[in-house]
């Protein structure tokens, strides 16, 4: 996995989250409701339900709003209906760009990216217009400060366990696996005493494209601004710029 630390974006992103957490918490209700809604409303029986819990629970949302989002997906209480969808385009420089919402207007939300694409250089494309760019794939992450096992212990755990692959970031393991032996790497790498700072399926860009200062600083205010739509769960990208510029993402 070449380019930038992922590592390092979801660093940046915590330490900003204080002053979203109101935001954080709906996506990771809805996040839980589509889980549940899919799955079944038991973490012990639906994998990405467990999953799903336990990023919001990372974060600190409180028991009862995970708990409001399952009855409200399993019929025990009455709430909105969301679906999952995923908008392609291209930002400014060409670089791809996926988003995934989950929204109970379509309309709404369609207008809202549509809106942020154009507004900083870039354009809202047809489905699977960039799709194939990315891979979607199961990331873990272990601090380094908070493990005394060393690169090649880690490593080894690791492909045991059935990971693909892992690169070494500046304090941290980064580890890769395919989505259906995630569940697997994940549960067998914590029974081994690790402690995971992130754990989840996401899409991983094949390769990166490089954009100046212009577009970087275009697309810096793009992603931005999609985050902070209620309704958008996760922003992928395969932007490379410099280090200033991607430290802003």
């Amino acid at each position: 996995m070449a380019g930038h630390s992922k590592w390092k974006n979801i660093q940046r992103r915590k330490n900003a989250q204080d002053a979203k957490r109101g935001k954080i918490f709906m996506k990771h209700a809805k996040d839980i409701y589509i889980a549940a809604k899919q799955g079944g409303g038991d973490p012990e029986m639906n994998a990405s339900l467990r999953l799903a819990v336990e990023k919001a629970k990372s974060d600190n949302m409180p028991n009862e709003n995970i708990d409001r989002a399952i009855k409200k997906a399993t019929g025990d209480l009455d709430g909105a209906n969301y679906e999952e969808l995923t908008y392609e385009g291209y930002g400014p420089g060409g670089t791809a760009v996926m988003v995934e919402v989950l929204t109970d207007n379509k309309n709404r939300t369609a207008s809202e990216v549509r809106h942020a694409f154009s507004k900083n250089g870039g354009n809202l494309g047809e489905n699977g217009c960039v799709a194939f760019m990315f891979n979607r794939k199961g990331y873990l992450v272990i601090d380094q400060s908070k493990t005394d096992a060393d690169e090649d212990t880690v490593m080894l755990e690791a492909i045991e366990a059935g990971a693909e692959e892992m690169e070494t970031v500046e304090g941290a393991y980064e580890i890769y696996t395919d989505p259906e032996d995630f569940q697997d790497v994940k549960s067998t790498l914590e029974e081994s005493g690790f402690t995971l700072e992130t754990a989840e399926i996401t899409m991983i860009p094949q390769t990166l494209s490089q954009v100046d200062e212009s577009d970087g600083n275009k697309m810096v205010k793009l992603v931005h601004m999609l985050e902070d739509m209620e309704d958008v769960q996760e922003v992928h990208h395969n932007m490379d710029a410099d280090e200033a510029i991607m430290e802003q993402i």
